[in-house]
C-alpha cells in the first residue's frame, strides 16, 4: 500500500485510526509505504525508514538508527541532583561536557545516562532526574538530506508584512 499525506486534515481520531490500521497491515506482514513532511506524524507511525534525495537512496534503516546517525554528539543526559555542583564537577573530563540547563539541570554530553548515574551513586549524590535527550526525527532529516534538497527556503527576518504594510 502506497499513502502519501494520509492524516492531513483529519482529527486526532482519524489520525489515531489511520495509525492503527497501519499498525495493523504492518504486523500481517503487508508493506505500507508512507510519504510525509510531517516528521512527528512520520515518527510516531514508522519504524522503518527509506529517505530519497534528487533520486538518490539516502536511506534505509529504522528509525532509530536514522536519528542516531544523523546527530550522535546531539545525544545528551539531563540530570538532576542533590548536589548539582558537586556532580558537575566530578563528570566534566576532556571527553565529557557539563552545562547548566536554563531550569536548572545538568546537560551532560559524551557520557550515557547509565554512566552519569552510576557515577553519581558511587559517589553518594541522589539523583532526582535521569533523561536521555536525542535529536528529532525532523533534526536527523533536515542534517541527513541537506546536501539532497533542490530547493530550500530563504529565512526572512520576519513572518509576514508588517504593520505598515497592511494599512
Amino acid at each position: 500500500m502506497v499513502l502519501d499525506e494520509p492524516v492531513n486534515g483529519l482529527d486526532v481520531e482519524g489520525i489515531r485510526w489511520i495509525r492503527g490500521l497501519l499498525a495493523d497491515l504492518a504486523a500481517r506482514g503487508k508493506t505500507v509505504f508512507v510519504s510525509s513532511h510531517l516528521m512527528s506524524e512520520i515518527a510516531q507511525t514508522a519504524t522503518h525508514l527509506i529517505v530519497i534525495g534528487r533520486g538518490r537512496l539516502i536511506a534505509d534503516t529504522s528509525v532509530a538508527e536514522f536519528i542516531a546517525a544523523a546527530a550522535p554528539a546531539a545525544t545528551r543526559v539531563r540530570v538532576r541532583s542533590s548536589d548539582q555542583d558537586a556532580l558537575a564537577r566530578l563528570l566534566r573530563s576532556s571527553e565529557v561536557t557539563v552545562e547548566a540547563a536554563g531550569d536548572g539541570a545538568l546537560l551532560v554530553s559524551g557520557l550515557p545516562a547509565g554512566g552519569v548515574g552510576a557515577a553519581a551513586g558511587a559517589a553518594g549524590i541522589t539523583v532526582l532526574e535521569l533523561a536521555t535527550e536525542q535529536a528529532s526525527l525532523e533534526d536527523a532529516f533536515v542534517d541527513l538530506t541537506q546536501d539532497a534538497v533542490e530547493f530550500r527556503a530563504t529565512p526572512r527576518p520576519h513572518a509576514g508584512p508588517s504593520l505598515e504594510e497592511t494599512k
